[in-house]
């Protein structure tokens, strides 16, 4: 018996969680020590499912993983927040995940709420980000970097995500097209 259920329903509960997470039956039967890390991950977070929570609290859940595991483990969390109502607390340092999967920001600093908001809010004072050793995401820190080193301004844009700041750039380059455009019909306009 697993929390009160007899085998039988927590075999089914098993089956029906596994996929939820990436996984197949298959996972059932393999040890422990055959697993990546990111399986490893899947199969615990499989387990606290089991469980039915309306919250999950994940504690730096993507650390040590690579770029694509990161990534993997994210979209499966922010899958599961779509598709089961989850409500999701994640204490995270990286602000790529913060900008792309959160709704609500709140920062602590010892123990007591210093800021919060929905990340556009939080991230349009990098200098206080700096103050608190949090970084920026990198779109942001992308185009504050550009326009410092190209005196290009791009006025309040404050992109979080990289689909974000190619529409930034990408208006900024038809903008500047626009510009160069309009000067070259007004300069064929005389006569010299």
């Amino acid at each position: 018996m697993n929390f009160g259920v007899s085998e039988e329903d927590a075999m089914a509960i098993v089956k029906r969680v596994l996929p939820l997470v990436g996984l197949d039956e298959s996972f059932m039967d393999r040890s422990p020590f055959d697993l990546s890390g990111g399986q490893m991950r899947r199969v615990a977070i499989a387990g606290v499912l089991a469980m039915e929570p309306e919250v999950l609290v994940l504690d730096e859940p993507t650390a040590g993983l690579d770029p694509a595991g990161r990534r993997e483990i994210m979209n499966m969390f922010n899958q599961l927040h779509i598709d089961k109502g989850l409500t999701i607390v994640l204490v995270t340092h990286q602000m790529n995940d913060v900008a792309t999967y959160a709704d609500h920001v709140v920062i602590l600093e010892k123990g007591t709420v210093v800021k919060m908001g929905q990340p556009d809010e939080i991230f349009q004072d990098a200098q206080w980000l700096q103050e608190k050793q949090l970084g920026l995401p990198d779109a942001l820190a992308f185009l504050d970097r550009l326009s410092k080193r190209t005196g290009v301004d791009f006025g309040d844009e404050r992109p979080l995500r990289t689909e974000q700041l190619a529409a930034v750039l990408i208006a900024k380059i038809n903008e500047n097209k626009g510009s160069k455009n309009a000067a070259k019909e007004e300069g064929g306009n005389h006569v010299g």
